[in-house]
């Protein structure tokens, strides 16, 4: 067990028989009371965040985390299938665990998941991502009053605004974290 003074933001500990990574962490002291650590923890199981202050008198669990790069491979009802390039071992993450992010995953593409004690708990997507434009109506041709957008419906189903210029069938990046149009590919 390890003082609430060494939890760090990243880090995966303990907290009610599940593990939560750390948000944010911010050590506090009074006056001449003890001081306590506020945090901010994220449930990997159900991704709700909670607010935590742990005193200097507690103790704290740290889980043991490893990274793996991993290729999704396919869907099968809602459990979605990675697989190590090296080891071909096939990895399993439920629906609930990636939340609304599998409108972002693409066969053959590789997806950092974290591991907590051998067990999958949650994926991270790239920043940014490059997927083909499905649908797009042409842009008025004098309408470029102030960076003037339209919308688009992109191969994964997600609609999102982009500049006039984009047509059906170019490759567009966007960036995973807010849904918003970069650049072209």
């Amino acid at each position: 067990m390890a003082s609430p003074t060494d939890i760090r933001k990243g880090r995966v500990i303990m907290y009610n028989g599940t593990p939560h990574a750390v948000m944010s962490m911010l050590h506090r002291t009074q006056g001449r009371q003890a001081g306590f650590v506020q945090t901010v923890l994220r449930n990997l199981a159900t991704n709700a965040s909670t607010a935590v202050k742990f005193r200097s008198t507690d103790s704290v669990e740290f889980c043991h985390t490893t990274n793996k790069q991993l290729e999704f491979s396919y869907v099968d009802g809602d459990q979605y299938h990675f697989i190590d390039p090296e080891t071909f071992d096939d990895t399993v993450l439920m629906e609930s665990t990636i939340g609304e992010d599998t409108k972002w995953l693409t066969e053959g593409s590789l997806y950092m998941i974290m591991f907590v004690d051998g067990e999958p708990v949650s994926l991270e997507l790239p920043n940014n991502i490059e997927i083909e434009v499905a649908e797009a109506a042409e842009g008025l041709r004098g309408d470029t009053s102030s960076a003037p957008t339209k919308a688009v419906t992109l191969a994964n189903g997600v609609v999102l605004q982009v500049p006039l210029f984009i047509k059906q069938g170019d490759r567009i990046k966007v960036r995973t974290e807010d849904n918003t149009y970069i650049s072209r590919a």
